[in-house]
């Protein structure tokens, strides 16, 4: 039997089971849009980035090329100016769901999520250069997953 025989043979034991229907291939799931091709899937989250940067109302805001800005030094800021922890919570949580596709961000949103208990001005700004100005730029990106490939992972990134 191929795969494609025992997946049709699964569909029908379990369509025997549980009340089902099958709505052929999937297209999204959980804000991320599935692209199946002959050669391989796509994975990408535009949709739910968009989302996020009218969200945080960044959606008309500059570009920039990288996540991070060399020499930036960013630490627990115990004298800058407090701001609502709420919303930077919320910045950062919405970067971490990105991250499932996104992994070029992975090290800058798990570098700002230490900052989350008394965030100030500076933590929310290098926020928002990640999330909505670095996203803004970048939110056709996502994971194309190669069939048949040759079994390697293989990464490009283009932050120093």
């Amino acid at each position: 039997m191929n795969d494609e025989q025992v997946m049709l043979e699964f569909k029908k034991s379990m369509m025997k089971v549980f009340d089902m229907t099958d709505l052929g291939k999937i297209r999204f799931f959980l804000d991320i849009k599935v692209l199946q091709k002959d050669n391989g899937i796509y994975i990408c989250q535009r949709k739910y980035a968009l989302e996020v940067l009218r969200r945080f109302g960044m959606e008309e805001s500059n570009v920039v090329m990288n996540p991070i800005v060399l020499g930036f030094k960013i630490g627990k800021n115990e004298k800058g100016n407090r701001i609502d922890e709420t919303c930077y919570k919320q910045i950062v949580g919405n970067l971490i769901y990105i991250t499932a596709t996104r992994s070029n961000m992975m090290f800058v949103v798990s570098f700002i999520s230490r900052f989350m208990v008394r965030s100030t001005e500076l933590h929310l700004q290098a926020a928002k250069r990640v999330v909505l100005r670095y996203l803004k730029g970048t939110v056709n990106y996502g994971i194309f997953y190669k069939k048949d490939g040759n079994k390697q992972s293989v990464a490009f990134i283009d932050s120093p």
